[in-house]
C-alpha cells in the first residue's frame, strides 16, 4: 500500500521558515493559514508555501524533514531557489475554495 507524504516549507512575511511534514499538504497548508496549529509556524507566521517534496512513504518524507531542518540556512534557501527562484506563495488562491473541498487528483 502506498502512502503520500510531503516535506514543505513555509515562509513568514519577515523570512522565518518552517520546514514540516504531512499526509495531506493542501488541508496542512490550509490549517497553517487558518491557525488551527499552534506552535512554531503560527507564532511566526509562517503561511507562504515556498517548496515542497512529495514522497511515496511517510517514513521517506520524515527522513528528509530531519535531514532538511539540519541544514543551515543558507542551504535550505539555495534548495528552494532550484524550483522557486522568487520564492512565491505555491499555494496561492488555495483558501478561496470552499471548506472541506478537495481538489480532484489526476491519476
Amino acid at each position: 500500500m502506498l502512502e503520500k507524504a510531503w516535506v514543505y516549507i513555509l515562509a513568514s512575511d519577515r523570512g522565518v521558515l518552517y520546514i514540516g511534514v504531512t499526509s495531506n499538504l493542501y488541508r496542512r497548508v490550509l490549517d497553517h493559514r487558518a491557525g488551527i496549529r499552534s506552535g512554531f509556524a503560527t507564532k511566526y507566521k509562517c503561511h507562504r508555501l515556498i517548496y515542497y517534496e512529495e514522497f511515496k512513504y511517510m517514513t521517506s518524507a520524515i527522513a528528509r524533514e530531519k535531514e532538511l531542518k539540519g541544514w543551515r540556512r543558507s542551504k535550505k534557501l539555495a534548495l528552494i531557489r532550484t524550483t522557486n527562484e522568487h520564492f512565491r506563495d505555491l499555494a496561492d488562491g488555495w483558501g478561496k475554495l470552499l471548506p472541506g473541498f478537495e481538489p480532484q487528483q489526476n491519476s
